[in-house]
């Protein structure tokens, strides 16, 4: 009882935070939001929720908020580029070794591996240091990676205002405004949390063994 009204309480503070967000820097703050959870490497911001959300108050154009959240995203991801192009000293080895997988994945698929990455919630920098490190054309990179965040952003947008919608339609006022919060983020976090469970390494060998 006490841990369901701690949990509605919590829906509504962020609920009126972002829906502040959204009234007062618009599209823009769509783009600044999904620019700070991109670069963003060791305190990631839920940026595909906030777009999510602001799908779901029906007062933004999906499009463009699909446009405003991706063009952030995309330009975001390219810190890690930078990272890479610094050099690759201060990775620890664990984490060299995931990318030598993730640079053999992109000399096999190139552009469309950068596209996969930028549309699904898999971790980027393990691919945008590599591109960075291999000093990758920047503009074969940004390309595939715009229309992946582009793609990624419309779809948790429109997401968000057809769920909503849904969930309104059947509960009905404010109540179904909290509780399709909930719902949508617990649906968002199982999606990730199935996307980020892929073990391609374990995919990788076996597509050897089979090539």
């Amino acid at each position: 009882m006490i841990y369901s009204q701690y949990a509605g309480l919590l829906a509504e503070q962020i609920s009126r935070w972002l829906e502040s967000i959204a009234l007062q820097y618009g599209y823009f703050g769509a783009f600044i939001i999904s620019f700070l959870g991109s670069a963003s490497i060791i305190f990631p911001i839920p940026y595909t929720l906030i777009i999510f959300y602001l799908g779901s108050l029906g007062i933004f154009n999906s499009a463009l908020l699909a446009l405003s959240g991706g063009a952030g995203s995309a330009l975001g991801e390219f810190l890690g580029y930078a990272l890479g192009y610094c050099g690759r000293a201060a990775l620890s080895e664990e984490r060299k070794k995931k990318i030598n997988y993730i640079l053999e994945i992109l000399d096999r698929y190139g552009a469309l591996a950068i596209f996969l990455f930028a549309l699904t919630p898999l971790p980027d920098d393990l691919l945008f240091i590599p591109l960075g490190l291999m000093r990758y054309n920047l503009t074969k990179a940004i390309i595939p990676c715009l229309a992946g965040k582009i793609l990624m952003c419309l779809i948790l947008a429109y997401g968000g205002q057809f769920s909503m919608e849904i969930i309104r339609n059947i509960f009905g006022g404010e109540e179904g405004g909290a509780l399709g919060m909930i719902i949508s983020a617990i649906l968002l976090v199982i999606l990730l949390i199935l996307m980020l469970k892929i073990d391609w390494e374990k995919i990788l060998l076996k597509e050897r063994r089979c090539s």
